[in-house]
C-alpha cells in the first residue's frame, strides 16, 4: 500500500508532464502555403525542396511524419467513414499540431493501453487484489480513451466561440470596404491583413483557394463546413445567393451584419439569465454552509457550555 501510492503519482505525474511538453512545443496552427509563398516572395533565388524541408522544425521534419505513418498504417484496419469523420473534427478544431486522423485515433488507443495496463501491472506488482486493479484500471482505460476526444471538443468549442465573437466586427469591415469601391475578395483580404484570429485566416485561406481556381462559392462553402458555425453558414448562403441573383453586396453585407450584433446580443442576454441558475450550486454548497458556520459556530459552543448543553450531554 504505501508503495503504490507514490507509483500510481509517479504514472499520473509523468503522463501530465508529457501532455504539457506536447502542447508548448506543439506548432501555431499557420498556414504551410502562405508560409512558403512568403518565403518565396522574399527570396530572390529560388528555393529547393531539400532547403525548405531542412528550414522545417524537428518535430515537423521527424517526429511528425514517423507517427503519421504510422498512424496511415493502422487506417487499414479503422472505417472510412470514422476516419472522415475524424478529419473533419480536426479541421474544425483548426488541427493545430498537425497531425493525421488516423494517428489521431491510433493515439487515443495507445493512451488508453498505456494508462489502464500501466496501472494494472502496478497492481499486480505490488501483489494487492487483482480484481479491485481490474476495475480501477478499466476506469483509466476509459479515461485515456476518451481524453483526446474531449480535449479535442473542447478546442473545436473554443474556436467556434472565437469566430462567433470575431465575425460582426469582420461583417462591418467588409461593409466598409465594399460601399467604399472594394471588391468582396479584396475586402476579405482588407480583413484577413487587420487581425491575425481564426477568422481571418480562413478569409485568408479562402482567397488563397480563389487563387488557385477554385470558385468563390465553393471556397466559401468550404470555409463553413469547416468552421461549422450556424451563424457564418447563413452569412455564407447569402453571400452565394446575392452574387447569383445580381442583388448589392454592400446591402447583404449591411443586413447581415445587423442581424449579426442582434444573434450576439440575444447570445448575450441569454448567458445572463443563464447566470443566477449555475449559481445557485457554488451558493448552496460552498457559500451558505460557510455562512452558516461563521454565524451559528459561536453560538452553538455556547449553548453546548450552557445548562442547556449539560442536559443534551
Amino acid at each position: 500500500m504505501n508503495l503504490l501510492i507514490p507509483i500510481v503519482l509517479s504514472i499520473a505525474l509523468g503522463a501530465a508532464i508529457i501532455l504539457v511538453v506536447v502542447g508548448i512545443r506543439a506548432p501555431e496552427a499557420t498556414d504551410p502555403i502562405s508560409s512558403r509563398l512568403a518565403e518565396y516572395s522574399v527570396n530572390e533565388n529560388p528555393v529547393s525542396l531539400e532547403d525548405i524541408e531542412l528550414s522545417q522544425r524537428f518535430y515537423e521534419r521527424i517526429i511528425l511524419p514517423f507517427f503519421n505513418r504510422i498512424g496511415h498504417m493502422a487506417s487499414r484496419f479503422t472505417p472510412q467513414a470514422t476516419i472522415e469523420s475524424t478529419r473533419r473534427r480536426l479541421e474544425t478544431a483548426g488541427n493545430p499540431m498537425q497531425i493525421d486522423p488516423s494517428f489521431f485515433l491510433l493515439l487515443r488507443i495507445i493512451l488508453a493501453v498505456v494508462l489502464g495496463g500501466g496501472l494494472f501491472f502496478v497492481f499486480l506488482v505490488s501483489g494487492r487484489n487483482w480484481l479491485q486493479g481490474l476495475g480501477i484500471s478499466v476506469l483509466f482505460f476509459a479515461l485515456g480513451y476518451f481524453m483526446p476526444d474531449l480535449m479535442l471538443t473542447s478546442m473545436i468549442n473554443r474556436r467556434q466561440r472565437t469566430v462567433f465573437r470575431a465575425l460582426p466586427d469582420a461583417l462591418d469591415l467588409l461593409t466598409i470596404c465594399v460601399e467604399a469601391g472594394l471588391g468582396f475578395d479584396a475586402a476579405m483580404g482588407k480583413v484577413h491583413e487587420k487581425w491575425e484570429d481564426d477568422l481571418a485566416l480562413e478569409f485568408g485561406r479562402v482567397l488563397q483557394e480563389i487563387r488557385l481556381g477554385k470558385l468563390r462559392r465553393e471556397a466559401l462553402r468550404d470555409m463553413s463546413d469547416r468552421l461549422d458555425v450556424s451563424e457564418l453558414t447563413s452569412f455564407v448562403a447569402a453571400v452565394i445567393q446575392s452574387e447569383q441573383l445580381g442583388v448589392s453586396m454592400a446591402k447583404v453585407l449591411r443586413i447581415q451584419s445587423d442581424q449579426m450584433r442582434v444573434r450576439r446580443r440575444q447570445m448575450a442576454e441569454e448567458e445572463a439569465h443563464r447566470a443566477p441558475i449555475k449559481m445557485i450550486f457554488p451558493i448552496g454548497l460552498l457559500i451558505f454552509p460557510s455562512i452558516l458556520i461563521v454565524l451559528l459556530g459561536p453560538a452553538a459552543m455556547m449553548l453546548m457550555q450552557s445548562a442547556l448543553g449539560g442536559m443534551l450531554r
